[in-house]
């Protein structure tokens, strides 16, 4: 799945409490938050004293690490999260903070080695232009196998009512395993419109608790028009493509994708000039002419062909297209075959002709355009999850990621600092407050990106379904975010028990 099995939303982040005092007082084990005023800015002596201080505590067990926090915390109350002021949701606000803004990370070369490294370093992608022309059968139906299994769990309904054995068997049954043969030639199709990769040949959803719905567990990922799939396999009810993509196999609706030759897939992608869709999405012109291309979603990275030489005056799709880019996309015949037509695509549509740069103001600026957007495991709700927000902000400016945290997290290809139990509070305080905008910190099931730092403390930008953290009464607080959200780093609580620094697992820089 594309989070850990515990679905971090539901579990999700808490915060540290805040005291109003400058130092804790104890009773017992507990943190005591005394009252009076705090200074806005601590100096280095201070921070310093208070580290050592809590680094005895912590040393002789009188303070769990969950409350070892260096500064104090308010909850704001125009926001109700820990750490966050209105100001603070303002790209501006963090861009201006930053020294060099516009300073670049990774230039263009640099980016297509390290893109080139992850296809060649990293098992969980896959490279579609090596696929041979035929695939046997063993190497179809472990793919298949390797997601399609049988729950062993009890599933839940969108109303609650326990999911049948029969209903179960059924939806199993259409995966067909049995029909795969013992050699097939290798297809490929473009999906056509934005969707749904899923565990099973199934639009049931399905959940693992009676009450919350969210969370679907036979949703996967998703794709996005123009995006170049391997055809595998096909469900007992031809409605289902078992398909092979970049970063992802999974089921697809066989009604999103259009089959055709292999070199005309897999050159669409790389083919010049284009348009990258900068927004968090951008939509192409209304047309009744050609339904296929009309008011189409490109999500943010999205890249697509500009027709080079469109002659000034002829009309596309019944338009003129001075006012837009004239674009070709994948469309899909009645046949199921691929064709091309040409859209336009607004000039007033965030787009670019080049993937933006790699710089510390871009990736702030990426991140804050999806600012508010509702939470979608999987890329459901039309929305995305934490790794696929990640993605989408790095894509934008040409880098590739894996797609799901666990693959993200561990990839030999990228920058890695690993942690494991052994690791210290101190230790990891100690990299924590060395991080830069763009970092990406790894905690079981979730990721986040920095987006700058505040009196030495880093804040983030993540997809996440809650916060969690302790009020001014030492009592934690849920703050059900569902969304893309600010916050600042070191006072988020894991389950009320650990602080998330203490739950990094690794942390990832897509920098030299």
């Amino acid at each position: 799945m594309i989070e850990d099995a515990l679905a971090f939303g539901r579990d999700t982040t808490h915060v540290a409490p805040r005291s109003a005092s400058p130092m804790p007082e104890l009773a017992g084990n507990a943190l005591v938050l005394s009252a009076g005023p705090r200074p806005a800015v601590h100096g280095f002596r201070s921070m310093r004293l208070r580290t050592a201080l809590f680094a005895s505590l912590l040393s002789i067990g009188l303070l769990s690490s969950a409350y070892a926090y260096e500064r104090n915390w308010s909850i704001p109350a125009d926001t109700g999260v820990v750490g966050v002021e209105q100001a603070q949701l303002d790209p501006a606000w963090w861009v201006a903070r930053q020294g060099e803004p516009d300073r670049v990370i990774l230039d263009a070369q640099a980016i297509a080695a390290q893109n080139a490294k992850l296809m060649q370093l990293d098992d969980s992608m896959f490279d579609l232009d090596t696929l041979p022309a035929s695939l046997d059968r063993a190497r179809v139906a472990a793919w298949i196998d390797g997601l399609s299994k049988r729950p062993t769990r009890t599933l839940y309904d969108e109303r609650g009512r326990t999911i049948a054995n029969a209903d179960l068997d059924a939806i199993v049954d259409n995966v067909n395993l049995a029909a795969i043969p013992t050699s097939q030639p290798t297809r490929f199709g473009l999906v056509v419109h934005r969707a749904d990769l899923r565990t099973f040949p199934t639009r049931t959803r399905v959940f693992t608790s009676n009450d919350d719905h969210d969370i679907d567990r036979f949703q996967e990922s998703g794709l996005f028009p123009g995006d170049p799939v391997a055809i595998v396999h096909e469900s007992r009810d031809g409605k289902w493509l078992f398909v092979v993509n970049t970063r992802y196999a999974a089921w697809i609706e066989k009604r999103l994708v259009a089959e055709g030759r292999r070199d005309d897939v897999l050159a669409y992608g790389k083919r010049t000039p284009f348009r990258i869709v900068t927004g968090a999405r951008a939509t192409t012109v209304y047309t009744p002419e050609e339904p296929g291309v009309s008011e189409l979603q490109l999500d943010m990275g999205v890249r697509v062909p500009v027709i080079a030489g469109w002659p000034v005056g002829k009309a596309v799709n019944g338009q003129h297209g001075y006012t837009s880019h004239v674009i070709e996309l994948p469309v899909r015949n009645d046949d199921g075959t691929l064709r091309f037509a040409p859209a336009l695509l607004p000039r007033r549509e965030p787009t670019a002709d080049a993937p933006l740069a790699l710089t510390p103001r871009n990736l702030i600026q990426q991140g804050f355009k999806f600012l508010g957007e509702r939470y979608g495991w999987g890329h459901s709700y039309n929305a995305r999850d934490c790794s696929g927000f990640v993605s989408e902000i790095y894509r934008s400016m040409g880098v590739q990621l894996p797609r799901n945290t666990s693959d993200q997290a561990v990839s030999p290809a990228l920058n890695r600092i690993a942690f494991d139990e052994k690791d210290s509070h101190a230790k990891r305080m100690a990299i924590v407050r060395e991080l830069q905008v763009g970092d990406l910190v790894y905690i079981p099931g979730h990721v986040m990106m920095v987006i700058g730092n505040l009196d030495g403390e880093p804040y983030v930008i993540h997809d996440t379904t809650g916060l969690s953290f302790a009020g001014s009464d030492g009592q934690t607080v849920r703050a059900k975010t569902n969304g893309v959200t600010v916050s600042p780093l070191t006072p988020l609580l894991f389950n009320g028990k650990l602080t998330f620094v203490d739950r990094i697992t690794n942390i990832q820089r897509i920098r030299p």
